[in-house]
């Protein structure tokens, strides 16, 4: 068969492929591709500034014409590597003799073109483009993705402050809340989650074969190699120096970022099934689309499936997220190539994330709140107060006050009127017994609305 969406093996190449194509020339082939010319060429212009006798600093056109190299990268330039590999049977080889073979006929690059790739180890080249994929996936599409999720939960929060809700411990009917307090756990839980994952590090390191600059000293023993390096990582590529490695970056800093990513997804896990919920208890409702098909077979269902792919994708998301996280830090010795093959399925972990986050958002645009069943289930949950009414029987030295409240609700259905009932025959002052008679399980929500609407 022909490869195409239909054909294609991953979902995310195939039917999804729409809704994840802002990962594409960040964290595919193409990309890892891209970033090593990108660090190829910024650690040859380096050189050239280091003092060397052999290099001299290059002239402005010489840089421009080096960084037009990155800026122009296409298509058709990776392809032209890929036919090198071809040959090489080594990527990084392949890239090397690219930016080679584009110097040619430009003398005063053409000249000094063996500093192309100059004690490097392909290592060096590979750690500093997986940061810098990683880099542009985090802030050009992972962020801003959470963010869109975070501003409708903001959103409804400071929308449904105010909209009672009865809360459901182990299933079973608790204190009311408001649905505005309930999305603005949510928004506070992501808030925390996505502040961890925009503050790891991205590490890198360009020592050499074993981490020791071996090479470098030899061919220049009086340069301050480690210096050099980290001005390259820091300044150049704006990642954060790793003085301390093997042959690779020991990736720890990757097991970090993972994890906090797969956390975030897990708390979207624990939101999306409680939307689920609260649609099937008819709190939501859900805007049907023209010409939208909810089941083949019952005309009536409108089904919430985009929190559903949203629960799945999260979860195929973390089982590569926690494998990745707990596999890349390992290496045997100095170097072993089972992290090589991994790092190829960034772009796969972070693509499902981006995935359910695209349904998680497209779910919660359809949701239209169900104030008549809110109401309805509060009305039907007058044991509720007895929470507030033994709190107050409590205060005022009434005997047993718990279980006088357990034998008067546990297992019976209470009304208005017996609750009022049992109300009025405690003695209680005055003030105290009026305010519980005029409380409702719609009135008793504690603090939710204030906490809703304090959420920035």
């Amino acid at each position: 068969m022909n490869l195409s969406k239909l054909s294609a093996l991953s979902p995310l190449d195939g039917r999804y492929a729409g809704k994840v194509g802002a990962l594409r020339p960040l964290l595919s082939e193409f990309g890892l591709m891209h970033h090593r010319v990108q660090v190829e060429v910024e650690w040859f212009i380096a050189l050239s500034d280091a003092g060397f006798d052999e290099f001299r600093p290059l002239s402005e056109a010489a840089r421009g014409m080096l960084r037009s190299l990155v800026v122009r990268f296409s298509e058709a330039d990776a392809q032209a590597v890929k036919e090198i590999e071809r040959t090489t049977n080594h990527d990084v080889k392949a890239v090397e003799l690219w930016i080679k073979s584009r110097l040619k006929g430009q003398a005063e690059l053409e000249v000094a073109a063996e500093f192309v790739h100059f004690a490097c180890t392909s290592e060096d080249i590979n750690n500093t483009s997986h940061a810098l994929m990683l880099k542009a996936a985090r802030a050009q599409v992972l962020l801003p993705a959470l963010d869109g999720v975070a501003q409708r939960l903001g959103t409804m929060a400071h929308a449904l402050a105010g909209l009672p809700m009865l809360s459901r411990t182990h299933g079973q009917t608790a204190s009311p809340t408001t649905v505005g307090k309930e999305v603005a756990n949510v928004a506070a839980r992501l808030a925390t989650a996505r502040a961890r994952i925009a503050a790891v590090p991205l590490m890198a390191k360009m020592n050499g074969a074993v981490g020791n600059y071996n090479a470098h000293l030899a061919a220049y023993p009086g340069h301050d190699w480690e210096a050099f390096s980290r001005r390259v990582v820091e300044e150049r590529l704006g990642l954060a120096f790793n003085p301390y490695t093997i042959q690779i970056e020991p990736h720890d800093y990757m097991a970090e970022l993972f994890d906090a990513v797969a956390r975030a997804n897990t708390l979207l896990i624990d939101w999306s099934r409680d939307v689920w919920g609260y649609i099937s208890l008819g709190y939501f409702k859900q805007r049907v689309k023209k010409g939208e098909v909810g089941s083949s077979t019952m005309p009536h269902k409108v089904n919430p499936i985009d929190f559903e792919n949203a629960e799945g994708n999260f979860g195929l998301a973390n089982a590569l997220l926690g494998h990745m996280s707990h596999k890349l830090p390992v290496s045997r010795w100095q170097r072993d190539l089972t992290d090589s093959t991994v790092l190829r399925n960034m772009g796969v972990a972070l693509g499902y994330t981006v995935l359910a986050l695209d349904s998680l958002a497209r779910g919660m645009d359809k949701l239209q709140v169900n104030e008549a069943a809110l109401a309805a289930d509060l009305d039907a949950a007058w044991e509720v107060l007895a929470e507030p009414v033994q709190t107050v029987m409590r205060r005022h030295g009434l005997p047993d006050p718990y279980g006088q409240l357990k034998d008067f609700t546990q297992g019976k259905p209470i009304t208005r009127e017996l609750m009022q009932g049992f109300i009025r025959g405690l003695a209680l002052p005055e003030a105290d017994r009026q305010r519980l008679l005029e409380l409702t399980p719609g009135t008793y929500t504690g603090l939710a609305e204030t906490l809703a609407r304090r959420w920035q």
